[in-house]
């Protein structure tokens, strides 16, 4: 599958299987968020991989989006330092680790972190230094046998492109 497909077949994955999911795998998943695009090569970012069912469980407790996180196999907390482009670098390393999950068969779903009132309470529970900002919790997981991966709908190409400027015609 291409590059294009993998991001068109991407789902935001909520609930998973019990089969595991490799370190292999999530190495794998690290080296492509770490290819990500990032402002004046600054590199901002810091991956945590939470694979303890205890840590998990704690981290789907305290975010209030992310209560399948406790299902996952694993969760990949991204962090960067507190720099000028730090969540375009941080949002840019997120969707590769998406779309690098997706091209192994591996489910996830981005949870937010920039500015949600939880950050601090999961940065105390990662020992994370203060200097370094939530950007994203990723769940990682095989899907759920029940899961409905098809293809879902988004607008049409005609209604969200524009040539030259903004037209609404």
């Amino acid at each position: 599958m291409n590059c294009i497909e993998i991001i068109k077949k991407r789902r935001s994955v909520r609930k998973y299987s019990g089969v595991p999911v490799t370190r292999e795998e999530i190495e794998s998943i690290i080296e492509a968020a770490r290819y990500a695009p990032t402002a004046r090569g600054v590199q901002p970012w810091e991956f945590i991989v939470v694979t303890n069912t205890d840590i998990l469980k704690k981290i789907a407790e305290i975010a209030e989006y992310g209560k399948f996180i406790a299902q996952a196999k694993a969760c990949i907390a991204v962090y960067c330092r507190d720099t000028k482009y730090y969540l375009e670098d941080g949002c840019a390393a997120t969707e590769n680790i998406l779309v690098a999950a997706a091209s192994l068969g591996i489910g996830s779903c981005w949870v937010a972190g920039d500015k949600k009132p939880y950050t601090s309470e999961i940065s105390v529970l990662l020992k994370v230094p203060s200097e370094y900002k939530l950007i994203s919790l990723i769940s990682l997981g095989r899907p759920s046998k029940d899961f409905d991966l098809s293809v879902a709908k988004k607008r049409a190409l005609k209604d969200v492109i524009h040539w030259e400027w903004f037209n609404t015609a």
